[in-house]
Formats: C-alpha cells, structure tokens, sequence
C-alpha cells in the first residue's frame, strides 16, 4: 500500500485565494493520495514574515510547489508524476 502525499497549505483567515486553492485541491477528485494540513500563518511570527504577501503557498513532501494559484489539473498531474517516481 502506497502511504499518503504530506502536503501543507499556509494560509490565513479571510484569504480569498486559499479557499479557492482549496477547492481546485478537492475539485483533483484525488482524496485518498494526500493528508492535507493547513497552517495559520498569523499565529507564528517567522510564518506571517516569510508568506505575509504570498499565500496560498503549497508545500507537497516539504517542498513549495505551488503559489498564489493552481488548477485542479495541475495538482493532480503534480501529484501523479509523484506517484510515478516513488
């Protein structure tokens, strides 16, 4: 059994394109690939200095691989090309 994709949201309250990066995630139809965690950059200070002005950043097994936007089918090709390396 293939374990499941990390994948970490920073995000914040009141962000209009985090919800919308999180339902292109869903609009994937790939749910049972990944465990998405959001993170609150407001409650950390060195989170709020480094993406104060980007989020949504999207970091898929530690690593950024998308910012500000993403569509439902470049998600799922990310995480397909993933699933073909490991």
């Amino acid at each position: 059994m293939q374990s499941k994709i990390g994948i970490v949201l920073y995000t914040k309250p009141g962000c209009g394109l985090c919800e919308e990066m999180k339902q292109e995630i869903s609009k994937a139809g790939i749910d049972d690939s990944y465990i998405l965690e959001e993170v609150n950059i407001a409650t950390d200070p060195d989170l709020f200095h480094r993406y104060r002005y980007d989020i949504p950043v999207l970091m898929i097994n530690g690593v950024e691989a998308f910012r500000h936007r993403l569509t439902a089918n470049e998600f799922k090709s990310y995480v397909a090309s993933l699933a073909r390396t490991s």
